[in-house]
């Protein structure tokens, strides 16, 4: 018996001894392993590699092994959560997400990796300004632009140094929107900024961030207060050079010594009505403009893009517009980014030219007095901002009611304490469907984003005589017999009418202003015109006197 009892002892013993070995190696493996330091330690490809390593560590490492207090296991718990939070969310294009994640990576850099004023010139050559890449100034000059301006770092270089003005290229015949690698390099040496370690680090860090979670070359520009972004949509296809490597090889010599701009190369944005390519940032792969385009669009889980369902249509957590096409749908990986500044949208702002008093009363008054107002134009013209403008003149005391392809005007972010909701088009759920749904939600006002297809041209139609006090839409028509021909064509192919002339006469008894707007080759956007539709009631009173009126 005594033996027995000796041998559950040294058994327990044992056991207690072998956790408590566990329990101490846990706790020795939280003490990171030393960096081993040689000359490429500091290159950015192993940085990257330490980072995502880390973090890897840092969201997987179970806490329950680690032997800690109460306190701290808490601690960790929350940190821990919050980190896989802004892990996610920095890939919607959430900014607040993306500050999380960088000085978390800023952090790891500076505390665990040991990164000093010496060797972070291994991952950026600051010192030696001949070396660095045109991208590399570009990061330079943005970050210290930030540091001052904050969003509006992009607009205020672009309007110091005049950069969104028409210039020729060298092989060009015609004058272009394009901002140059030379032009960057300029304004770097006019600038002559002065880094401290800090600011050198953090140009290290958004580097680093936007290949691990960020939107590569695009990322600090994708925040700034401009019109739009995209990408991909100039230069040569992937699949057309591996034609030309068969049959032209000096196409091809060309293309890698980047005269001839790929696919991947292609950087435009859209800024005061005007796009302006890039020429100095390139995504520098097929793959990595692969990799954008597969994630610039996942907010809100919208879906897979696949090559049978080649594009889609999103918003990303700014709001902002997402559009992305993929192979065989389109001829290479591509994506659009359309903003909308909702802090600027009121008549006065966006009407400025000589004669806007007139126009910007008229406005008002034509939204005071429900009238239906179409608003035309081709794209990029200002339609939705336009129309987010003229919201502000509709009486409090209407309800509103907004249906959109994808969520753009978001009207409650500039009107919180008004009666408004929006609707848009799902895979499940058609704009036809969501017009009828609207029927039923107490609405004085609609609102439809775009008149695109022809279900909903119809349903505006019959709801403008029926279902609401007045409807505000916009529409891609040029001109106002355009806008009437486009509508009437609507309603006899979904078959409402079988008859032209009855189907004509319906939408010129709906319709009551039109309001154009134009963008001209400077990219200025303005009103054209503002037509008023008023039906004859009589065809034979009509007559021609309006032709010899002088104004």
């Amino acid at each position: 018996m005594p033996l027995n009892i000796i041998m559950s002892i040294v058994i327990i013993a044992i056991v207690v001894a072998l956790i408590m070995k566990k329990l101490k190696s846990n706790q020795n493996a939280k003490t990171e392993e030393p960096v081993v330091v040689d000359d490429k330690t500091y290159t950015l490809e192993k940085m990257i590699d330490f980072v995502k390593r880390r973090m890897d560590e840092i969201t997987k490492v179970n806490l329950y092994d680690l032997g800690l207090s109460e306190e701290e296991l808490k601690r960790r718990k929350n940190k821990k959560y919050e980190l896989k939070k802004a892990l996610k969310g920095c890939t919607y294009g959430d900014v607040n997400d993306k500050k999380y994640v960088k000085e978390l990576i800023y952090d790891l850099l500076l505390k665990e990796y040991g990164v000093d004023e010496t060797n972070i010139s291994k991952a950026i050559p600051f010192d030696i300004p001949s070396l660095l890449t045109p991208q590399d100034k570009f990061d330079v000059i943005i970050y210290m632009y930030k540091k001052e301006f904050g969003y509006e770092a992009m607009s205020k270089l672009i309007k110091k140094y005049k950069l969104a003005e028409l210039k020729y290229t060298s092989g060009d015949a015609k004058p272009s929107y394009v901002i140059l690698p030379e032009e960057i390099s300029d304004i770097y040496i006019k600038e002559n900024f002065m880094l401290s370690l800090e600011d050198k680090l953090m140009v290290v860090v958004q580097r680093i961030y936007q290949k691990y979670k960020g939107y590569s070359s695009i990322d600090e520009i994708r925040d700034m207060n401009v019109d739009g972004i995209s990408g991909g949509i100039s230069g040569l296809p992937e699949s057309f050079l591996s034609q030309a490597a068969q049959t032209d090889s000096s196409m091809v010599n060309n293309v890698l010594d980047h005269k001839v701009p790929r696919a991947c190369d292609s950087i435009w944005i859209m800024f005061s009505g005007k796009s302006i390519r890039l020429a100095f940032l390139s995504f520098g792969s097929e793959s990595e403009l692969k990799r954008v385009c597969q994630n610039i669009y996942k907010y809100n889980n919208p879906g897979q893009l696949s090559d049978t369902n080649g594009y889609k249509i999103n918003e990303m957590k700014d709001g902002s517009r997402v559009v992305v096409v993929r192979p065989t749908f389109s001829e290479t990986w591509g994506f659009f980014i359309r903003k909308f500044d909702v802090t600027r949208a009121s008549l006065e702002q966006l009407i400025r030219d000589p004669g806007k008093e007139e126009a910007i009363d008229l406005m008002k008054f034509i939204v005071k007095g429900a009238r239906i107002i179409a608003l035309t134009g081709e794209q990029g013209t200002g339609k939705t901002t336009m129309l987010m403008a003229m919201i502000e003149n509709i009486y409090e005391t209407l309800n509103i009611r907004v249906q959109e392809t994808a969520f753009e005007l978001h009207l409650r972010k500039i009107y919180p304490t008004r009666n408004i909701l929006s609707f848009r088009e799902t895979e499940t759920v058609s704009g036809q469907e969501g017009l009828d749904v609207q029927k039923k939600t107490d609405g004085s006002v609609n609102i439809i984003g775009e008149v695109a297809t022809d279900p909903v041209a119809s349903w505006m139609i019959q709801a403008a005589q029926v279902a609401s006090k007045f409807t505000l839409f916009t529409h891609h028509a040029k001109t106002f017999p355009d806008l009437v021909t486009a509508l009437r064509n609507s309603m006899l192919r979904t078959g409402v009418f079988k008859n032209e002339t009855v189907a004509e006469e319906q939408v010129v008894s709906v319709l009551n202003f039109n309001v154009h707007l134009v963008k001209d080759f400077r990219g200025d956007r303005y009103i054209q015109r503002i037509t008023e539709c008023i039906p004859v009631v009589d065809k034979n009173d009509y007559n021609y006197n309006s032709r010899k009126e002088s104004t």
